[in-house]
């Protein structure tokens, strides 16, 4: 799904009984301050809201949570809603939140201009490592996906109903029997956070040079020289014409407008559960939802899009065309090239785009 595709949940009540997601209540504008809308707290910590389980969640007319796909996002509730909260210990001896592990939402904002921000939620006094600075997040349950988990918890603690969050990857940071999955989502913008509940007591969304001088929970702080690595989003441009003749199966020459269809298919379905693999990045990702983009060109022009992967029809030279999407990419978007044209893979390298080849993507296909 684009990043421009998009969902929206139904408004819930907070404690207070004011819906969070209108914004009429525990809210508080910092002069100045893009991001200084006060809001929720941390990720990976522990602590409850003793309320949690008070707070009505979001029903669709027949009964059933709302689910989202196309790695934009989704949720669902089940009869197993609420059974991660307690306790777990891990292999290291040290004491979680989460019998089933953990998750949270890192949302993060690029602008040309200012670089990323990252939405950080300060954690209330009264919970496991009070006044500290996080993520949303918190304890998954046993029936949820950890990206389910992640926007569950932004939605109860910071009333962030997925509307303009594409996700782009999951952090696993793997303690042994217990993890925390960080869920990186690109945010179309500065979003509207405030408190959901009484887990939160702000939400900002802070430069991400800045990040380090707050003071930050233990967990986050551990992962953070990590999980920023990851902020920038990725854009995978496929060269079609030479993919399709380097998987070299028997009369792909005689149906190229099929044999690309095939391609973009299994491609889209690989990439829809976060399937691909990145090439040789640090951090490296459990997950990875990269834009896909797909450049077609001669008889197999008029192939159409596939779920997850958008097509650009060349309107001559596919290597052309190639060079094209790459200086289309926004600037803080990871450029990756799939090809083995010697000439191509020079070209975009020249505007700072990464290059491999074909058979590194047919191995996952």
């Amino acid at each position: 799904m684009a990043p421009s595709t998009l969902f929206r949940r139904p408004a819930v009540p907070s404690a207070t009984g004011v819906s969070p997601v209108a914004g009429e209540a525990e809210e508080k504008e910092t002069p100045g301050d893009p991001g200084g809308v006060r809001v929720s707290p941390v990720a990976g910590g522990g602590g409850r809201d003793p309320v949690r389980r008070h707070v009505r969640r979001p029903r669709l007319p027949d009964g059933r949570g709302w689910r989202v796909r196309g790695r934009a996002l989704m949720h669902h509730w089940s009869m197993t809603a609420g059974d991660g909260d307690g306790w777990a210990r891990c292999d290291l001896g040290h004491r979680h939140w989460g019998v089933h592990g953990a998750a949270g939402l890192l949302a993060v904002h690029h602008d040309a201009t200012d670089g990323p921000r990252v939405l950080m939620q300060k954690r209330a006094a009264w919970s496991h490592h009070g006044g500290t600075w996080g993520l949303p997040g918190g304890a998954r349950d046993s029936h949820e996906d950890t990206i389910d988990t992640a926007l569950r918890e932004a939605f109860e603690e910071a009333a962030l109903d997925g509307t303009g969050l594409r996700v782009q990857g999951v952090y696993l940071d793997d303690h042994g029997g217990w993890s925390f999955e960080t869920v990186i989502a690109e945010a179309a913008e500065l979003l509207r956070a405030i408190p959901a509940n009484t887990e939160s007591d702000a939400l900002r969304w802070v430069p991400a040079e800045e990040i380090t001088a707050k003071n930050l929970h233990p967990g986050f702080a551990a992962t953070w020289p990590v999980v920023g690595l990851a902020l920038a989003p990725s854009l995978v441009v496929l060269d079609v014409a030479n993919i399709v003749g380097a998987r070299a199966e028997h009369g792909w020459w005689r149906d190229r407008a099929g044999a690309a269809a095939k391609l973009l298919a299994e491609v889209g379905a690989r990439a829809a559960d976060g399937r691909l693999t990145a090439p040789d990045r640090t951090p490296v990702l459990a997950r990875w939802f990269p834009r896909l983009a797909a450049v077609v060109e001669g008889a197999a022009r008029d192939t159409a899009p596939a779920p997850g992967v958008s097509v650009i029809a060349a309107p001559g030279s596919g290597d052309d065309a190639v060079v094209q999407a790459v200086r289309d990419a926004r600037p803080w978007e990871r450029v990756l090239v799939v090809t083995a044209d010697r000439g191509l893979r020079e070209r975009v390298t020249e505007l700072g785009a990464e290059v491999i080849g074909p058979r590194r993507l047919l191995a996952q296909l």
